[in-house]
């Protein structure tokens, strides 16, 4: 890889970073029996997965029976959280090669950041037990700021965050609609990952690259890094 110290890369966190779905499924269907429901697949909760815990549990309960109003989704939400707390990394787990893959762009220079949609005290408590927060300068979570992703300011704050210079290049990487359209709105190229929680294809939603393994993603950042101005 080429000098990459004019470059600020934001992941993602959950289906980018991290295979998370059985953990945010053991979590789910802890509270939907708590609520006498019946649980939903983990393969189903993976594509349930990318709008934040409450969001996920009212696809949750409307999966199973009747939706849940806004009362009891407040509930549903702490009641969730303090589950998931408690059993974050159980069987979560990095996705292959991503452990290199940042250590490697680290060493060329590139500032690394995580902008997620995941509560910021559950994305640090994750990273923290995966062993795997020394590669990062900042952490934003869908709660940190009034607004989260797909607003440009979650992403904008992150590079704040991480010490960006005006000068320097910003790519977002994820695997969600969500994740392109933060990349959009903050004029930035994305990378898509194929192997994510979307209920669609990556490939639906058209970043400027698409990867199937993070063995791909040096090769990936070289042909936007040819094309793309820096920072807005």
């Amino acid at each position: 890889m080429q000098d990459l110290s004019s470059v600020s890369i934001v992941f993602d966190l959950d289906g980018t970073l991290v295979d998370s779905a059985p953990d945010l499924a053991g979590a789910m269907n802890a509270v939907l029996r708590a609520h006498g429901r019946r649980e939903v697949p983990a393969e189903k909760v993976r594509s349930m997965v990318g709008h934040g815990a409450r969001a996920l549990m009212a696809r949750g309960f409307a999966e199973t029976g009747a939706p849940a109003d806004d009362a009891l989704l407040d509930r549903l939400y702490d009641e969730f959280l303090e589950y998931y707390l408690a059993h974050i990394a159980d069987e979560s787990v990095l996705f292959p090669g991503v452990r290199e893959v940042t250590e490697a762009l680290r060493q060329k220079g590139a500032r690394l950041a995580v902008c997620t949609n995941k509560p910021e005290k559950a994305a640090i408590d994750l990273l923290d037990a995966l062993e795997f927060s020394a590669p990062f300068d900042a952490l934003v979570g869908g709660d940190t700021l009034a607004v989260r992703k797909p607003d440009a300011e979650a992403f904008r704050e992150t590079l704040r965050r991480m010490q960006a210079r005006e000068r320097d290049r910003g790519v977002m990487v994820g695997d969600s609609e969500t994740d392109v359209l933060t990349g959009r709105a903050a004029g930035v190229p994305v990378i898509g990952v194929t192997f994510g929680y979307t209920p669609q294809p990556i490939a639906t939603f058209s970043p400027d690259v698409i990867i199937d393994h993070f063995a791909d993603f040096p090769q990936a950042l070289a042909a936007i890094l040819r094309i793309e101005p820096a920072c807005r």
